[in-house]
């Protein structure tokens, strides 16, 4: 599924939930899709179960997994997703840091243009195929 670095700064638990979000948006882990549950990933991970429970609570917080005692945990639809005003900032400011170094490496901002259109038609090519 994915692995831990035991030397990074992140502590597990965040390092757990980061690596869920991204198998949930890169489309790897796509809606109603059960996950692991804590004690399968806890063995899989080696990692405490309680670690693995907090970073369940924390994905369910933010509304990508949902559990259903008896049944398990799975991932949520995107569109029960909660807008997070402070999550669109700062994945706003990443944007913006971006342009910056791309402008610094001597794109040009309709070169720039471009880039993000193709990335925005790649994102339409994966909402196709899901359908």
């Amino acid at each position: 599924m994915f692995q831990l670095d035991l030397k990074s700064r992140k502590s597990i638990y965040e390092q757990i939930v980061d690596n869920m979000k991204e198998l949930i948006i890169a489309g790897m882990l796509r809606a109603e899709d059960k996950i692991p549950s804590v004690r399968e990933l806890s063995k899989t991970l080696t990692v405490n179960p309680n670690t693995i429970q907090k970073a369940y609570r924390e994905l369910e917080y933010q509304g990508y997994i949902y559990t259903v005692p008896g049944l398990g945990t799975f991932v949520a639809s995107p569109a029960g997703l909660p807008v997070d005003e402070k999550r669109i900032s700062l994945v706003k400011e990443q944007l913006r840091e971006n342009i910056r170094e791309l402008l610094y490496l001597g794109c040009s901002l309709d070169r720039i243009k471009t880039i993000i259109a193709e990335l925005l038609e790649e994102r339409s090519d994966w909402n196709d195929k899901g359908k």
